[in-house]
């Protein structure tokens, strides 16, 4: 079965289209500018060339059916008609505490992302989006909601629970759920079949312009860094990650900031920007440090350091770890993070060997024969994890 993978975001929707009898991808695309001038980029895996031009898309329903269109023509096309495509995967971010795991779309799920507009403001209003032009266009298809908070649904609730008047988690919903949950989810499940034994510890470090460290048995989450939102957890691209509330409260009644200006520059001006003052991109800040650009290398340092402490505290949430893992455009491939990451664990059996730790964007152990936790660099793919997902619903 032939299944098309949707990330909407509010002005934006990437594509892949994966054949699931051997998981390959069949081609991929990004819809970007939509509700404005629109521009669409596709690439197919077979060959033929890729296309990218200004195409107009007044909403997500043109989006998708100039998305269809080049998937099935006949000079950019890998499939010979829409027929093919047996089902529709969409991420989703929030689902709430309704949903545990990924679900067939039906009226229940749709209003159930409804409700969870307001903890996910920026994305499920357009995660929803996407879900209703593909069901204009390709009526009759099923249609799969994979949630990004539902690996952290299986998080107990002395880990979920936050340490305020219990009404509002009774009444609110206000818990941790976490992000980054389908990535997590397909790293962890990986490094549980690399260890091969029951009871597979796994720390998992999501690192990018946005990051999370989660901490897993035998795939089931047990915590994870990222919050109610994803500002909670480790300094990040912009995001600030934790910090003491009544910081907020200072800065707020000295400079006069409204919420939503403190939200913007904890969200957009904050983490190692914020710190270095010269960008988010680690790459940037590398080049920056390497300079001489000491605020860089603070930025750097305080990011190493706070992903350093999750490792150590999750470790001791589940009594111990067997799989360290990095994933993500950081984690993938930045050798000089990980290793300023592991530096000083060696308590915990965490030793890395730097030949191994050379590797870039490919799976690859990076630890020693003789460390007791095996480290490994696992590329992430949320879109496979997806339509893994919608494979399973669908059959």
């Amino acid at each position: 079965m032939k299944i098309l993978v949707i990330n909407a975001g509010s002005s934006s929707l990437k594509y892949q289209l994966i054949d699931m009898d051997d998981e390959s991808l069949l081609a991929k695309g990004l819809c970007e500018r939509i509700g404005i001038d629109g521009r669409l980029t596709h690439k197919p895996q077979n060959g033929k060339p890729a296309y990218e031009a200004d195409v107009p898309f007044p909403t997500h329903k043109e989006a998708i059916e100039a998305v269809l269109e080049k998937l099935t023509s006949a000079e950019y096309g890998v499939v010979d008609s829409m027929s093919e495509i047996g089902a529709v995967g969409h991420r989703v971010l929030h689902g709430g505490s309704e949903f545990t795991e990924s679900c067939l779309v039906d009226d229940a799920c749709e209003a159930a992302i409804k409700k969870c507009f307001p903890l996910g403001p920026l994305h499920n209003p357009a995660n929803l989006m996407g879900i209703k032009a593909c069901q204009a266009v390709m009526p009759g298809t099923p249609q799969v909601a994979v949630f990004d908070t539902s690996f952290g649904m299986s998080m107990a609730p002395k880990a979920y629970i936050y340490a305020l008047p219990y009404e509002y988690y009774e009444n609110d919903s206000l818990r941790r759920y976490g992000f980054h949950g389908t990535s997590h989810r397909f790293v962890s499940a990986r490094a549980c079949e690399l260890a091969g034994k029951p009871g597979t510890r796994v720390i998992n470090c999501h690192l990018g312009n946005g990051s999370s460290v989660s901490a897993s048995i035998d795939g089931k989450c047990v915590d994870t860094s990222m919050g109610l939102t994803p500002l909670a957890g480790v300094p990040m691209g912009t995001r600030s990650g934790d910090c003491d509330p009544a910081l907020l409260q200072f800065i707020m009644n000295k400079y006069g900031f409204s919420v939503d200006e403190m939200l913007n520059i904890l969200n957009k001006k904050s983490g190692v920007l914020g710190i270095s003052g010269v960008s988010s991109d680690f790459r940037d800040l590398d080049n920056a440090a390497a300079e001489g650009n000491e605020r860089a290398r603070l930025a750097l340092d305080k990011f190493a350091y706070e992903v350093r402490k999750y490792i150590g505290s999750y470790a001791a949430a589940l009594g111990g770890v067997d799989v360290l893992t990095f994933t993500a455009g950081v984690g993938e491939n930045s050798a000089s993070m990980r290793a300023s990451i592991c530096e000083g664990l060696e308590f915990l059996g965490i030793k890395l060997c730097p030949e191994r730790n050379k590797v870039r964007g490919k799976e690859a152990l990076i630890s020693t024969d003789d460390s007791s936790v095996a480290v490994y660099v696992i590329p992430t793919n949320e879109e496979l994890m997806i339509a893994r997902d919608t494979l399973s619903l669908v059959q």
